[in-house]
Parts: structure tokens; C-alpha cells; sequence
């Protein structure tokens, strides 16, 4: 039996993400779709505290199970922004690729490119709230490169890890779904918040 539970995003490249992630247990649904269309203010100053707001959000106004998550990029050079900007980086319109100019622009000419994406998910279920993280090391491509993923994945390479697939120089945006969702920082918070649904 499948387990409903709403997810707070618009996102559709995110929803198909976070579905891959959970398997076939779980039917995720949007907030547009059970009709709540509002936009849903983002006014903390934590990754935890911005996915907390969405998730409560959520189960105040429709008293349904939910997460929320909140993802930052924390660029070492940059004494850890765009972080809790990340999706606003260059405006409020959350146009990806203005994120991205403005990102390789305030790093040009920089050696220390370190950075590392860092996912909080806040779920919601029976009344109860819980708290999931995951974390990946990277640094940041001197450009842009690859047509999948969505956000900053163009221009984010991911570390290599011993146990991961050999991704030596590619960003997360030339990767394939599963070989993304198999290291990314969401990959690890949703893996973490499955397996603690799984076993609840």
C-alpha cells in the first residue's frame, strides 16, 4: 500500500527527484494539487528553520502527513553564501541561470572554489515533526556544463567518493537521475526519511 504524503514544492524536477528517491511505497503529491496555491513565505534564517515554516504550513492548512526541505549552496570563498539565499540569489524571480551568472562572476578569478550543497527536511506526519540532513562536498566549474538536473547542478562537481559512480569532473547537471540521486544531499535526507517512514 502506498503511503500519500504532500510535498512542498512547485518543483517538478524536484517532485520527480524526491519520488525516485522514495520508491514505489510513497505517492507524493504537490500542494497545487490538493489545492493550496499560495505561495508560502521563506522568512527564516536556517535551511531548517525556511523548511520547517513550508511543512508547517502545509499540515496547518490541510491537516495532511508532509515535508518541506530547504536546500543552500555554501561557497567557501564566499564566507558560505548564497546559503540561505540560494534560490534568490540574484532577485526574487529564482531564475536559475541569473543564480548561476552571478555565482561564477563573484568567483572569477578565485583558486578556492570549495563548496558544498546542504539539504534540511522537515517532515510532518500524525502531528509529529522530524528533522532530516544531508550534506555534499564539491566545488564549484569555472562554467556551465550539462542538460539535466535543475537549479545550480550546472555548475556544481561534485567530490568523488570511493563507494559513488566515477563522476571525475562532471557536474551534477551531466549525470543521470539515479547516478545524482545516489550521492546528492537530497538523495541522503530523503534516503534517511524513508528509511525512518519504513520503520515507523
Amino acid at each position: 500500500m502506498q503511503m500519500k504524503i504532500v510535498f512542498a514544492t512547485g518543483n517538478m524536477g524536484k517532485l520527480r527527484e524526491a519520488q525516485g528517491i522514495l520508491g514505489e511505497g510513497f505517492e507524493l503529491v504537490t500542494p497545487a494539487q490538493i489545492g493550496l496555491l499560495e505561495d508560502i513565505p521563506e522568512t527564516g534564517d536556517t535551511l531548517q528553520a525556511n523548511s520547517l515554516i513550508k511543512a508547517k504550513y502545509i499540515y496547518d492548512h490541510t491537516g495532511c502527513d508532509c515535508f518541506a526541505d530547504d536546500t543552500g549552496l555554501e561557497v567557501d570563498a564566499l564566507g558560505g553564501a548564497p546559503g540561505v539565499h540560494t534560490a534568490r540569489y540574484a532577485g526574487e524571480s529564482k531564475d536559475p541561470d541569473a543564480n548561476m551568472d552571478r555565482l561564477l562572476s563573484e568567483l572569477e578569478g578565485r583558486t578556492d572554489r570549495t563548496a558544498r550543497f546542504r539539504t534540511s527536511v522537515t517532515l510532518i506526519i500524525g502531528g509529529e515533526t522530524f528533522f532530516f540532513d544531508g550534506v555534499l562536498e564539491g566545488h564549484i566549474a569555472l562554467s556551465k556544463s550539462g542538460g539535466r538536473g535543475f537549479g545550480y547542478d550546472p555548475v556544481f562537481i561534485p567530490e568523488r567518493t570511493a563507494s559513488g559512480p566515477n563522476t571525475e569532473g562532471l557536474t551534477l547537471a551531466m549525470l543521470s537521475d539515479k547516478e545524482k540521486n545516489d550521492i546528492s544531499h537530497r538523495g541522503k535526507a530523503m534516503r534517511a526519511m524513508a528509511e525512518f517512514l519504513k520503520n515507523r
